[in-house]
């Protein structure tokens, strides 16, 4: 569940972008035609997703954002001045605006759109770029999709997570949310070009062992509970994120974040097991462990234990 600010006022306005996007926001426009509807949810202390509405047209300046900011353009249109290099954005069109350290102006015209709003640190939780251990930030090398059908896949997944937390309070569920985070950084990573490598290194291939994978198995059973990525399982094993992946990949065929969702899935069972039908709701339970698709849910369980989870419950 989100906020909702509203105002026709610019320096409101000026005031209103500029909390949520970074300060130094200048508007240019006439004093007596200004409206601004700006609806926040969001998801994680990374990540937040905006729908924003310009009824107006005017130019604007700011200062460095600090964040990586996907737009998602509904109507109206959006142009970034640059002599030979503006770049201009109509309805349909996805893109990232600019880097998250660079300041803009922007000329907006009646715009209508959405955003993600993301730590830049996030992407590389979930991918890396640099050969070996090396560390090196992901960060995204154009500001257009690699396809119109990406562009398509980016504006379903930020409306589908948005949806979800429209009446959901994400700080009540945090592994939901933390799945939800992940679900929109890796779209990105998909839809957007990006620095990261994604085929494992003769290093990895070398420390895709049975050792790292004991390491990481421990890891994921001791923390399940918590919200943690394929960095962090990365991280207890001592190797990178491709390096692991390949591990769980050649030992176990699954990738550790389906091993983590098994282990969750454990976890529901065996509460719903020891639950007192009366007084517990396997919804609750199963959003608890961060199953949010209640139909998906109830058939991977059906699938693992032959049983569906509200028969577990009254059998117990």
């Amino acid at each position: 569940m989100g906020q909702v600010f509203k105002t026709t006022e610019i320096e409101l306005a000026e005031h209103i972008l500029g909390d949520s996007y970074g300060g130094g926001i200048r508007i240019d426009a006439d004093r007596g035609d200004t409206r601004l509807r700006l609806d926040l949810t969001p998801i994680t202390p990374g990540v937040r997703l905006d729908q924003i509405n310009l009824g107006l047209d005017f130019g604007l300046r700011a200062n460095p954002l600090g964040v990586v900011v996907i737009c998602h353009v509904r109507a109206g249109s959006v142009v970034y001045p640059g002599g030979c290099h503006e770049r201009g954005y109509g309805p349909g069109d996805a893109f990232i605006p600019v880097p998250h350290d660079h300041a803009y102006t922007a000329v907006c015209q009646g715009t209508d759109f959405t955003t993600a709003v993301l730590d830049p640190d996030l992407p590389g939780r979930i991918a890396e770029t640099a050969p070996g251990r090396t560390p090196a930030p992901v960060r995204f090398t154009s500001d257009v999709p690699v396809s119109p059908q990406a562009a398509r896949i980016w504006g379903r997944t930020h409306a589908f997570v948005r949806a979800t937390f429209t009446d959901l309070r994400a700080e009540a569920y945090p592994l939901i949310a933390d799945g939800a985070a992940r679900l929109l950084v890796a779209t990105a990573l998909a839809v957007f070009p990006n620095n990261r490598l994604t085929d494992p290194t003769i290093e990895d291939r070398h420390d895709a062992n049975p050792v790292a994978l004991r390491r990481a198995i421990a890891f994921i059973d001791d923390n399940a509970h918590r919200t943690i990525t394929v960095a962090d399982i990365a991280a207890s094993a001592f190797v990178t994120v491709r390096a692991i992946q390949l591990a769980f990949r050649s030992h176990l065929n699954t990738t550790p974040m389906a091993y983590l969702r098994r282990v969750r899935l454990e976890a529901v069972h065996q509460a719903l097991r020891a639950a007192d039908p009366a007084t517990t709701s396997v919804i609750e339970v199963a959003m608890r462990w961060g199953f949010s698709n209640q139909s998906r849910f109830v058939a991977t369980y059906r699938a693992a234990y032959g049983i569906s989870p509200a028969a577990t419950l009254r059998r117990h």
